[in-house]
């Protein structure tokens, strides 16, 4: 019998676990696959994510971060955004601010195996490899049935299975959404020139390109467009592939003259029309996914882990049920709310810089241009884009370490 049942050891369900555990509760995680233990040191993994100064915090308070830093974390201090179809752009900057950085550019593999590492030293937590889970039950005492027919007993169960969640099915909770009729192409790149730290996004009438910079000067891409301009971008030789990227980018690096193995990904929105059920929660993707064009997917992922730390930690210390609807749905209130407003804003962004209709690019044009000469606006931009603002999980917001 544990307290909670985590369904999911990537990174969002690990950063849970990880802060749960401090506090003392008893903890299962259940995953289909160990982590990635070792890679080529040149070698970058498709997946990566550019963290916040919220999430980094919150990574700096579980001790994950330093594991990290030791791997590769790649700091940039600026970004660039601007329109293909006219001469708006916006340019920020760390020093603005007076910050160091304005986040990191990070592997998934690399928080996740962080995480995994300090979840292995605890003694309050059961690591499962290849469990897979057949049956939810939520009855008077939540469990799940294994594949093998083992039947395990928790006060909470988390879903932190991703977009496709198999747990959220189960449970019966719909979402809301759409295909976004965008496939993202994602790899790494060596462009002629360095990137010295920027981030660079370009937005095409089919997707944006955003270019995202590792610290030994390569770039992690993400390339959202049209599935058919996907499918052909895919089929391409390296070199003909370097090519259209070098004119995607406008050559804002000069001419890119390498490019590892590529992924391609499907992009739609979704949301939970619920984040629980008693004894049954939601976090990170299971709960929401979105477009990709500002990389905020993670860190919304690891604000829902927090928030929903801090509720369950407050309920086992006062002596109520982790599991009860009154305790799960606080957390539903905290997160919904803003989850549902990045949502919006990345599919409004969407909507707005993928078409060439001319309204739309004056307005779009004239806005970056108004945002980048505003130096009010653009400050609490900044700020926002480094999850700086608003209200904060205890982790997120205290360092402790």
């Amino acid at each position: 019998m544990y307290d909670l049942i985590v369904v999911g050891g990537g990174i969002v369900g690990a950063a849970l676990a990880c802060a749960l555990a401090d506090a003392g509760l008893n903890i299962c995680i259940l995953e289909t696959r160990e982590p990635q233990r070792s890679w080529p040191k040149d070698e970058v993994d498709l997946r990566v994510s550019a963290l916040t100064r919220a999430s980094q915090c919150m990574l700096e308070n579980l001790r994950a971060w330093p594991r990290m830093a030791e791997m590769r974390v790649s700091p940039y201090t600026a970004m660039e955004v601007w329109d293909a179809e006219g001469s708006g752009r916006i340019h920020f900057s760390a020093s603005e601010i007076g910050e160091s950085d304005l986040g990191h550019i990070v592997e998934n593999r690399v928080t996740q195996l962080a995480l995994w590492e300090i979840l292995e030293a605890l003694p309050n937590v059961t690591l499962r490899h290849s469990a897979g889970v057949a049956e939810l039950q939520l009855d008077q005492l939540p469990g799940v049935v294994m594949h093998d027919g083992e039947q395990l007993r928790a006060k909470l169960i988390v879903a932190a299975d991703g977009r496709d969640s198999q747990l959220r099915e189960m449970a019966g909770i719909g979402t809301k959404g759409w295909d976004y009729n965008q496939h993202a192409i994602v790899a790494t790149v060596k462009p002629s020139r360095h990137h010295q730290r920027m981030a660079r996004q370009r937005f095409m009438p089919r997707g944006p390109l955003a270019l995202l910079p590792i610290d030994d000067g390569r770039c992690s891409i993400v390339w959202s467009t049209s599935p058919q301009q996907a499918d052909e971008l895919m089929a391409l030789s390296d070199a003909l592939f370097c090519d259209q990227l070098t004119r995607a980018s406008e050559a804002v690096l000069g001419e890119i003259i390498d490019v590892g193995p590529r992924g391609l990904f499907p992009l739609r929105l979704g949301h939970a029309q619920s984040y629980c059920l008693p004894g049954f929660v939601l976090v990170g993707d299971a709960a929401h996914a979105m477009h990709p064009l500002a990389g905020q997917g993670v860190n919304l992922g690891f604000m829902d882990a927090m928030t929903l730390a801090d509720v369950v930690i407050d309920a086992y210390r006062t002596g109520r049920a982790i599991g009860s609807i009154a305790t799960l749905r606080r957390y539903e209130r905290a997160r919904k709310g803003p989850n549902m407003a990045m949502l919006a804003a990345m599919d409004a962004f969407k909507r707005i810089f993928s078409n060439d209709v001319m309204p739309l690019k004056l307005i779009r044009n004239l806005g970056l241009d108004v945002a980048n000469r505003s130096g009010v606006i653009k400050h609490q931009l900044i700020r926002r884009a480094m999850g700086m603002s608003g209200e904060l999980p205890s982790l997120a917001r205290v360092r402790m370490h």
